[in-house]
């Protein structure tokens, strides 16, 4: 598989996936009215949560957001536009292409996420550079985990309800994990070894890049 013709079709590709996504504007108008609504909801119930409370809303929300956003991308696709990509296309440039468009579409609605609740709800946060950098790079575990998720529920039979079955175990220890770190940028104190599990995460998200990679082509395959 030459590099550069391959580079170009992952470009095609995700040139595709904003053509199809800029037609089907409903989605994302959908996805900004469901963080507007469920924000504007919390405000209602509760106008300044504490910073705890803020911070668990913050990451359930995003949760449910990547599984609107992100949870779609393979089961979208239709049968016979898949029998065509497995004729030009390399099974790695698809998932590669889809990993790409789905990370930079997650971490842009965690940003806006994260806009809406400092707005609506407050701004707690007191180490800001930090908690950007948590928004984001929650934006991407999330987008990454969902990704491989919906490409082995599209090869079993495109039932979504197994995204969830498989997800839940999954992204729970993820939201912990993501809840935690983020729980010290609400307060003036140190933490030691903060950049450590910041380190975890990022080496999990690797991780899951790297299976992505190596089991699409065989689920592919089937």
């Amino acid at each position: 598989m030459n590099s550069t013709t391959s580079i170009q079709r992952i470009i095609k590709l995700i040139q595709k996936d904003l053509l199809l996504e800029w037609r089907q504007k409903y989605s994302v108008y959908g996805l900004l009215l469901y963080l507007c609504s469920a924000i504007f909801a919390i405000n209602v119930l509760q106008e300044r949560p504490e910073p705890e409370v803020w911070n668990t809303l913050f990451w359930i929300i995003l949760l449910f957001v990547s599984v609107n956003a992100v949870a779609k991308s393979f089961l979208q696709e239709h049968k016979n536009r898949n029998i065509y990509y497995y004729t030009v296309h390399h099974p790695k440039e698809i998932i590669i292409s889809k990993l790409i468009y789905n990370v930079v579409l997650m971490i842009l609605m965690s940003l806006v996420s994260f806009f809406l609740f400092a707005v609506l709800l407050g701004d707690p946060v007191i180490n800001f550079g930090k908690f950007l950098m948590m928004v984001m790079l929650g934006g991407l575990s999330l987008s990454l985990l969902f990704t491989l998720l919906s490409a082995i529920s599209s090869k079993a039979g495109g039932n979504s309800a197994l995204i969830a079955i498989l997800g839940f175990p999954l992204v729970v220890p993820q939201l912990i994990l993501l809840a935690d770190l983020s729980k010290p940028l609400f307060l003036t104190l140190l933490v030691v070894g903060w950049w450590k599990f910041f380190t975890v995460l990022l080496a999990l998200d690797i991780l899951v890049i790297l299976l992505s990679v190596i089991l699409f082509p065989f689920m592919w395959k089937e």
